[in-house]
């Protein structure tokens, strides 16, 4: 396993994860958007629904990983780095969707972060890229620290609080 210097903001759906990371790449620093929502985005601007986008869920998912298993290949290891969700979320997102979770898991084990922030669920608002609900954003709350925890993560978790506040809690944490 290769040792980075990115950090990996995660949690469920309604957490507040892309408001931060919009706040640290106004701040100078790189950031990597989450890959799931920028290819709902795109798609849904061809005129697909979010019903055909995730209709074969294992694609779908397996697509997604690999998108961020590129982006991440290609990043210089030493260059500091924020990514709205990592690789591991993928094992996550597997499990929810009952699939096997061993090709997310293996390439969980390639690079290690340097720090693993969860962000604590907000009030769940539904949107034309979620599909979850709330009892499956809830799960996947679980499913996402069970799956950072399995590799061997130590996580910060970040309450409920401002966005500036959860910002500065954020970089005060990598200094």
């Amino acid at each position: 396993m290769r040792q980075t210097n990115w950090h990996v903001i995660t949690g469920a759906p309604c957490s507040g994860k892309t408001s931060v990371i919009r706040q640290i790449e106004q701040g100078g620093t790189r950031v990597i958007h989450e890959v799931a929502r920028s290819y709902i985005d795109r798609q849904l601007g061809k005129g697909l629904r979010l019903e055909q986008i995730k209709a074969d869920v294992w694609q779908f998912e397996r697509h997604i990983l690999h998108a961020k298993i590129r982006i991440e290949a290609a990043l210089g290891q030493t260059e500091p780095v924020f990514m709205d969700r990592g690789v591991p979320d993928s094992i996550a997102y597997y499990n929810l969707e009952g699939l096997d979770p061993a090709e997310p898991l293996a390439y969980s084990r390639k690079f290690r972060y340097r720090r693993v922030f969860f962000f604590e669920r907000l009030d769940f608002l539904k949107d034309d890229v979620r599909s979850e609900n709330e009892m499956r954003a809830a799960t996947l709350n679980d499913l996402l620290l069970e799956a950072y925890a399995q590799i061997g993560y130590d996580i910060i978790r970040v309450p409920v609080m401002p966005v500036e506040a959860r910002t500065d809690l954020v970089l005060r944490a990598i200094k």
